[in-house]
């Protein structure tokens, strides 16, 4: 490993102590909320027996989702190795909550792109909009919401949902805070009470000190091959939110009329809880890991958001790089620094979903596992590597040497 390299982040962490301590802090406040849970519903080792066919009376399942809704300030939560990704949730909560000639609203502007064709945006006969429901969205100006745009919106129109993806996802703006979700929901809900607000939590969960769902939310959605799961949940996703809304969300992923009632645990139950027990310190490492990047990539000469300082709302870390090489090269580093197949080198390819060649590094023990440790970026101007997790700080540390090593002679 290049010994300068080495020197530089060994610096830069020594000038990281403070924020270090924060995230500690947050992290002893986490263990305790989740720990608080856990006692709560009296989780016991008969709780990891599974279900299978129909999943009827599965105790452990009901008690999983009991906890996940404490733990994110829900009324109840859907909680399910069913769901597979963070776009599979929202796929399913929309199609749940809104109905023909009903609008739904983006309010951070345009979404995942493997949102395109759920929505409409781009056609497939699948989408929101092949039932007629239909879509608009409101850019953000200078990385916060469009306040003014949105009240005369909302003035002028009936919209049945607001969706808000606090994530950036493949684009160079800004995370969404919880105080800038706060301000925005006290807004909408002045106008219209019944709005829904959705809110995507993908890479969010537990890096700040509030939920979106004690700011006034309604229902929130993510993945747990993210912050969530630990790095244990091979699989699965959480809905969760007012009771109304949950139950229209688990008849839309199960059947009209049974709901929560049915859909086998499958043996993840015991993933599940190991995997939210171990959330808070797995999340605390990925965001140390993300200041350390942010602060040494920026010390090189690199262009990076957030910075080291700035206050985080996921566990993403931007690095722009303004070259394919330097992308490219980056992400290999982070790949043959993993402990899986680090002897495969990620090449830019066509993925679903994408409208760019992507280069993906994700040398999981669960495929897409975002906070194991990864990096990937869409191979387009201006050649942005989005990095994110690591289930330990001393792994991250050694996958920043390691791709520094290939971009850095």
């Amino acid at each position: 490993m290049n010994k300068e390299i080495i020197n530089i982040i060994n610096e830069e962490e020594k000038n990281l102590s403070d924020i270090f301590q924060k995230i500690n802090e947050l992290c002893y406040k986490n263990s305790l909320e989740v720990l608080n849970a856990f006692h709560t519903e009296n989780v016991c080792e008969s709780d990891f027996a599974t279900s299978t066919g129909y999943g009827y009376n599965d105790v452990g399942r009901d008690k999983v989702e009991r906890i996940f809704a404490k733990v994110l300030k829900g009324e109840e939560a859907l909680v399910r190795n069913q769901i597979i990704s963070g776009s599979h949730a929202l796929t399913i909560t929309l199609f749940a909550l809104l109905r023909p000639n009903d609008t739904m609203l983006s309010i951070t502007g345009l979404p995942y792109d493997t949102l395109h064709e759920v929505i409409g945006i781009k056609d497939n006969s699948s989408s929101l909009k092949a039932f007629n429901i239909n879509y608009e969205q409101i850019d953000l100006i200078n990385d916060d919401f469009d306040y003014d745009k949105i009240k005369n919106y909302l003035k002028k129109n009936k919209v049945k949902l607001i969706e808000i993806q606090r994530s950036k996802g493949y684009s160079n703006r800004k995370s969404i805070t919880i105080a800038k979700l706060e301000k925005v929901i006290k807004l909408i809900k002045e106008i219209d009470n019944n709005i829904i607000i959705m809110v995507d939590n993908c890479y969010c969960e537990l890096v700040e000190d509030k939920t979106p769902l004690e700011v006034g939310a309604d229902i929130i959605v993510g993945s747990l091959i993210k912050n969530l799961g630990g790095g244990i949940a091979s699989s699965g996703g959480y809905i969760c939110g007012k009771k109304e809304y949950i139950s229209l969300v688990a008849e839309r992923l199960t059947v009209p009329g049974e709901g929560k009632e049915i859909g086998p645990s499958n043996g993840f139950n015991k993933m599940f809880l190991m995997g939210l027990y171990l959330s808070p310190l797995v999340v605390a490492n990925s965001l140390k890991i993300a200041i350390l990047t942010s602060k040494v990539l920026e010390r090189l000469g690199y262009l990076v958001e957030p910075k080291f300082n700035d206050p985080r709302a996921d566990i993403v870390q931007s690095i722009i790089f303004n070259n394919r090489e330097d992308l490219i090269n980056y992400c290999q580093g982070i790949q043959s620094a993993s402990a899986i197949d680090a002897n495969s080198i990620p090449e830019p390819t066509a993925m679903p979903g994408y409208d760019d060649e992507i280069i993906m590094a994700s040398g999981s023990f669960t495929q897409g596992s975002s906070i194991e440790i990864s990096c990937d970026g869409p191979l387009r101007p201006p050649y942005i590597a989005y990095q994110q997790g690591s289930l330990t700080y001393e792994y991250g540390k050694i996958a920043l040497i390691n791709a520094l090593s290939k971009i850095i002679k």
